[in-house]
Parts: C-alpha cells; sequence; structure tokens
C-alpha cells in the first residue's frame, strides 16, 4: 500500500452538521433533548451525543408534554408539527434546507391538482416526511418500478403528475427517471431535488475509484447516501469496502493495493475520517495523501522548477526588467514585485486576511489568499439559523475577510475563522451602539432567573428581567426564538458582559407616538385604537400610546345597559375624536357610526299622521316607550293608550307587544317622537255644518233638540246628532 486518495468532498454535508450543531446547541442549553428518531445515520455520534443528554424516541408519545424536541435533517411531515404543538413542545428544527424545499413542493402538488410520486426508498425518514405533505402519494425504488407503474397504470399516466427525488438519489436516476416520464406522461412536471453536495461527493467518488486499485468507503449502512456512494464505487472498482468505523478496517486487505481511495458519506464526522486515515498510516511504509480533486493526469513540474522559470524570466531582458520596474502599476493593479512579495510573505496568527473564494465542500470553503498559502474555511461559519444551504450564502468569486487561526507551512494552510473576526467588528458595532444610543436587534435565545439572553451580532446580551417590557408576574418564555428590539446599557469588554433593555425602546417609541399624536389630533380624526379598561359610564380605547375615552352613549345607537354590552377588553375599534383638551390631556371619542344615525332614518321614513307598527320597550307611570325603528323610541302617553280612563299602562300593555300606532308629533331638535294608539279607535270627526243666513224680515229663536225619527209602527229608527233650526209658528 503506497498511494491513499483521500476525497475532498467526503463527511459531514451541511445539513447535517447544522444539524448535529444545533443539538449540541440544545442540549447545553437545556441538558435533555428528545429527538424523534435517529438525528444521522452513524451509531457512534448518536451515542455521543446521547452521553450529554440527548434521549431518541420513535413516537411523539414517547414525548413529555412541554419538553424540548430536535427535529432531525431528514424532515417530518405536517401531522408531526401538529402532534407536538398540541403537546406544548419546544422545537428545535433542523430539517435540511433543501429537504424543506421538497416539502414545499410536495404540498403545492396537492394545491395544484397534481399526484405526487417520490423517487426514492419509501422507508426512508425523508420521503416518509415528504410523502406526508402530499395528497395520495406514489413512492418507486428505482427506475424500473416507475416504467412499470406508468406503464400499467394509463389512468396515472394520464393525470397531472409532480417527480421529485430523494435528496440523496444518484443523477443517473434523476436523468432517467425524466426520460421516463416523458416517454409516459401527458401532464408532470419534475424537479430536480437532489442535494448539490451529494451530487459532488458522488462524481468525486466515481472519479477516484476510477483511478485506484481499492475504495474505503466509510458510512453507515442504513445511509441511503452512503449506499449509493458503495454502489457507484462498484462500478469502476473491483474491490470496494463499506465500513461505518475505524474498528472494521481490515488493513491486512488493503495491503495487497498500491493505491487506496477513501471517501465517507453525509453522516460522517471529521473525526472518523481521520481515524480511519490514521490507522491505514499506521500499517504503510510510505504514503503520499493526495486530494482526489487537486490531482492530475500528467506529472506536475517541481515546485523549485517553477520557482526558477518564475524568477528567471524577466532577467532574460535586464534593460526591460529596468523599464518596467521603472514605469507606475496601473491604479488597482499590482507590480510584478508586489506580486511576488504577496507570494512569500509569512501569514501570522491572529492576523486579518482577505482572499477570494475559489472553492465550497460540503464541509469548508477554500479561500485563494493571493500567497503560497491556500486558506480554509469551516461551513459552518456561514450557515445561519435560517436553513439555508452555504450556496445560497455565499459563491466562488466572492471576497471573504477572516482572521487567522493556525498556520502549517510544511502544508501550505491556513485555518481561518470568520466569525472570529465578526466578533471582533461585532463588539465595536455594540459599543457604537451603546455610545451613541442607537437601536440594535436580536433574537432570544435564553431564559434565566434574573431575565433573558438575547443574541445580537452573535454575541449574548443579558436583558434583566425589569427591562424586558413584560409585566412582573409574566412569564419570560414567551420571548423565546422571538425577535426584538432593545438598546444596549452597558458594555463591559473585559468581563464579556453587555446589558440592554427592551422596555426603554418601547417607552421611546411611546413617547414618540404620545407627542406624535397632540401634534396632529383634531375633531373627526379617526383613529384604530385597542380597548383597555371598561367603566358603567364608557370605554377607554388607546389609540396609539394615548388612552381616550367613548362614552357608554357614544358606543351604540341602540339602547345598552353597559359597555360591556358592546364591547371587551382588548377588542380592536375604530374611533374618531369628538373632542380633546390639550392641557388636561383628555380625548372624547365616537364608536357610533354618523352614517347610520337612526333618527336620519327615521326621519326618511315617517311623517306626522303616517301609521307605524312599534314593539313596547318600557312601562312607566305616564305612559309606555315603543321602539319606531332601532335607535329610535316614541312615548305613547298614558291618556293616548286607550279610548277609555285607565289607572296605568300595564292594564292595556305589556313589554314586548306589537301595536299600531299614530304618530301625533315630532320634535326634530329634542328627537322626541308622540304616540297615540287611540287616535286610531276614536271615530272621525263630524263635517262642519254649513252656516244660513239669518233673514231679517222674520225673526228666529234657536233651540237644541234631539230629533227622532218615528218609523209607522212608532219606534225609534236611529240618533241624528245635529242641530235643527225650526220657527216659532
Amino acid at each position: 500500500m503506497k498511494t491513499v486518495l483521500t476525497s475532498s468532498a467526503g463527511g459531514f454535508c451541511g445539513g447535517v452538521a447544522r444539524a448535529v450543531a444545533m443539538a449540541e446547541a440544545a442540549l447545553a442549553q437545556r441538558g435533555r433533548v428528545y429527538c424523534l428518531g435517529k438525528l444521522l445515520h452513524n451509531e457512534a455520534e448518536i451515542a455521543r451525543l446521547e452521553a450529554l443528554g440527548m434521549v431518541t424516541v420513535e413516537s411523539v408519545d414517547e414525548i413529555p408534554d412541554g419538553a424540548p424536541v430536535l427535529l432531525r435533517a431528514h424532515g417530518e411531515g405536517p401531522a408531526v408539527y401538529e402532534a407536538l404543538h398540541a403537546k406544548g413542545a419546544e422545537i428545535f428544527d433542523a430539517t435540511c434546507g433543501r429537504v424543506a424545499m421538497i416539502h414545499r413542493l410536495a404540498r403545492e402538488a396537492g394545491e395544484q391538482g397534481r399526484r405526487l410520486i417520490v423517487f426514492g426508498d419509501p422507508e426512508h425518514p425523508e420521503v416518509r416526511g415528504v410523502c406526508g405533505w402530499a395528497r395520495d402519494p406514489v413512492t418507486v425504488r428505482n427506475t424500473e418500478e416507475l416504467e412499470q407503474l406508468l406503464q400499467n397504470d394509463p389512468e396515472l399516466a394520464a393525470s397531472p403528475l409532480r417527480l421529485l427525488f430523494q435528496s440523496t438519489e444518484t443523477e443517473a436516476n434523476l436523468k432517467k427517471s425524466k426520460e421516463i416520464a416523458k416517454k409516459w406522461c401527458t401532464n408532470c412536471d419534475s424537479f430536480d431535488t437532489i442535494c448539490s453536495a451529494t451530487q459532488i461527493r458522488q462524481r468525486e467518488a466515481l472519479e477516484l475509484a476510477s483511478r485506484c486499485d481499492a475504495m474505503v468507503v466509510i458510512g453507515g449502512k442504513n445511509s441511503a447516501n452512503s449506499r449509493h456512494l458503495a454502489d457507484l464505487c462498484a462500478q469502476r472498482c473491483d474491490h470496494v469496502l463499506f465500513l461505518a468505523s475505524a474498528e472494521e478496517l481490515d488493513t491486512a486487505a488493503l495491503e495487497a493495493f498500491d493505491t487506496i481511495g477513501i471517501t465517507a458519506g453525509a453522516s460522517v464526522p471529521a473525526r472518523i475520517l481521520k481515524e480511519v486515515t490514521r490507522k491505514m498510516d499506521e500499517i504503510r511504509d510510505t504514503i503520499e495523501t493526495t486530494e482526489a480533486t487537486t490531482a492530475e493526469a500528467a506529472p506536475a513540474p517541481a515546485p523549485a522548477e517553477a520557482a526558477v522559470e518564475k524568477i528567471e524570466a524577466p532577467q532574460a531582458e535586464a534593460p526591460a526588467a529596468e523599464e518596467k520596474a521603472e514605469a507606475p502599476a496601473a491604479e488597482g493593479e499590482k507590480s510584478f514585485a508586489e506580486l511576488l512579495e504577496d507570494s512569500i510573505k509569512t501569514i501570522y496568527n491572529g492576523e486579518v486576511v482577505k482572499g477570494v473564494v475559489a472553492a465550497i465542500t460540503p464541509t469548508e470553503v477554500t479561500v485563494d489568499l493571493g500567497t503560497k498559502h491556500s486558506g480554509y474555511i469551516p461551513v459552518e461559519e456561514f450557515l445561519d439559523d435560517n436553513g439555508s444551504s452555504v450556496e445560497d450564502l455565499i459563491h466562488i468569486g466572492d471576497t471573504v475577510e477572516a482572521s487567522v487561526v493556525r498556520v502549517n507551512d510544511v502544508e501550505g494552510t491556513v485555518m481561518l475563522s470568520k466569525r472570529r473576526l465578526d466578533a471582533v467588528k461585532n463588539w465595536e458595532d455594540v459599543e457604537a451602539a451603546c455610545e451613541n444610543d442607537t437601536i440594535v436587534e436580536g433574537i432570544v435565545t435564553e431564559e434565566n432567573k434574573g431575565g433573558i439572553v438575547v443574541k445580537v451580532k452573535g454575541l449574548r446580551v443579558f436583558v434583566p428581567a425589569s427591562q424586558s417590557g413584560l409585566p412582573r408576574d409574566a412569564e419570560m418564555s414567551q420571548l423565546l426564538r422571538q425577535k426584538v428590539q432593545l438598546y444596549i446599557t452597558e458594555v463591559n469588554k473585559p468581563r464579556r458582559r453587555i446589558v440592554g433593555s427592551i422596555r426603554k425602546v418601547a417607552a421611546r417609541a411611546r413617547h414618540e407616538a404620545i407627542a406624535r399624536i397632540w401634534d396632529e389630533i383634531e375633531v373627526g380624526k379617526r383613529y384604530h385604537g385597542t380597548v383597555k379598561s371598561l367603566t358603567s359610564y364608557g370605554a377607554f380605547v388607546d389609540i396609539g400610546g394615548v388612552d381616550g375615552m367613548v362614552h357608554v352613549s357614544e358606543l351604540s345607537w341602540k339602547r345598552i345597559n353597559k359597555p360591556a354590552d358592546v364591547v371587551s377588553v382588548g377588542d380592536e375599534l375604530d374611533v374618531y375624536v369628538i373632542n380633546f383638551d390639550r392641557e388636561k390631556r383628555k380625548i372624547s371619542l365616537g364608536y357610533k357610526d354618523p352614517n347610520e344615525n337612526p333618527w336620519e332614518r327615521f326621519m326618511s321614513q315617517y311623517q306626522v299622521g303616517d301609521v307605524a307598527s312599534v314593539r313596547i320597550v318600557k312601562l312607566m307611570t305616564f305612559g309606555a316607550f315603543a321602539e319606531i325603528v332601532p335607535g329610535v323610541d316614541g312615548l305613547i302617553h298614558i291618556s293616548q293608550i286607550a279610548n277609555r280612563r285607565i289607572g296605568k299602562p300595564d292594564e292595556v300593555l305589556t313589554v314586548g307587544d306589537i301595536v299600531d300606532v299614530k304618530i301625533t308629533a315630532i320634535d326634530e331638535d329634542k328627537h322626541k317622537v308622540s304616540l297615540s294608539i287611540r287616535a286610531l279607535s276614536e271615530p272621525a270627526p263630524a263635517p262642519e255644518r254649513r252656516s244660513r243666513p239669518e233673514r231679517e224680515e222674520k225673526p228666529r229663536a234657536r233651540a237644541d233638540a234631539l230629533v227622532y225619527e218615528i218609523s209607522e209602527t212608532g219606534k225609534s229608527s236611529g240618533f241624528i246628532p245635529e242641530i235643527t233650526d225650526y220657527d216659532e209658528e
């Protein structure tokens, strides 16, 4: 065994690295965290995390109410989220960003009426989670199953379909599946949902296997991406050893091979990869470790020869070189001497350097520093809490500034840290925010006895409970994982202590809102407010830092007994200003809509003399009140209730009775209406008698008499109510 080639793309992918980092952070915060299913396909790594307090469970039923729960990178279906919310669980969601995208595509397929076909292992947790977001999904393991399914079910092939792939599938299956779908389906859309890190790992494994006599594939036996790596290597190499840890390495079986390649699945931490490499180092005499991606087919010139060529080239023509040395370099460009000096300069620990991103792998970002050293930054230092992939956050060609952590002059490498440099800059930003009294934003990450901890620009800011903005007895936990604004009130860099105040932000905002309201307030102006408290005479409404009162008479056009009949504390209302007093800081508000004034509606429908059907709403000693239209009542005086004398209105009427009345009077100024039932039961008044002219030639005497008309039988036939004139003669 003379040469060992190691794939640069082996080991943790970004999603698994983020899940492990999230598990470690959650365990540091909570002490005990329940993981729903195995966090990754690596028993040794799971055992390490379980020793720290992680508890692996297989179902939601095994999780206690309110417990912290970690969701692995494979993702879960909506039913799991609903069950955890029902238990009041604190969820740490480590779902891979690529998997979350597949979930969205699966959900949208159902919304668009498309049947979902998932290409992958139906028993794999990722595939089960994806199917949970779809309606009646179908899964296929390979291209043969896909073609057989579409060929045997013409109805399915003719319906709208969507084809999605497990993120660890191979590019060959992706390409062939699309060809099959195009052949048999009339309406099928497909998406390349294979993880880019998986594609890079598989391509490098194939290239490495074609150059080696034997291949060592490290990964869990139940890991889909590790099995795919082993299968791919077997296509190019006759001797493939698939193992989960260094303990399984059979060194005797590898001694006969000259060139051995090593690659690892996405669930393999860097330490296991190093253990395998170290074990192989111990049993070989000569080893040459190279990167698979940088190996070249033709032998490269020796570094010393290249240096000689590089130095001697300008010496061939000394005068020209001198002229170039005297001529100034173009603006923004470096001269050859400067470039040469940069390439050989020494880099020291703690130094701040700037470089260009040259390559991105699932575990690290390679930075070209313009020197003889190659810089490396761990991928974790670029990842955020939103589940974004490293490809979304940084790209080849981007300029990166970082701090030097460790220099290895022998290997020509420099370990860099972006977070360490960011921390230095962030301290400066926080100090400036404290001095300038400016607002900063952060995420609440912890709760303790004295208050909460807010993460601001990667720094821990302590906010005392009295400055959290919550009431004295409120639970601080309600602020966890929320984005908040705060002022930095104290910075002690030697003690690495930062103190902030959320309450100060709210207080200043409230003062500014109050001043703005009093500057802009005017009668009739409308506000959107919240009911803060109720009294017997009205409701107090917060219109943005200032409380105004809505009198009970202004809450409704209808008759109400108390404000609680209309509004409750916490209700949001649209109110308008009726009156205000700047000196006394008092505001009178209205809630009734003027356009719904019932008096205006009454006046448009009725006038004096009209007959209306009304409902008796209240009985008094002097009469009864009746509702004519909602919001307008009229009075039926006791003398107008019946055409006979009564002692009390309840002798004739009862609350709730519907009666017909005549409108006898309307007072528009006082909004009062007089009604009468009696007016409808009295006979119509007799017509006025026409006066006859007096006869001057003969005086006449007048008499009032009741004249009966006598019939032939001598009986009265009727009453004639009129006055008759007669002559004395």
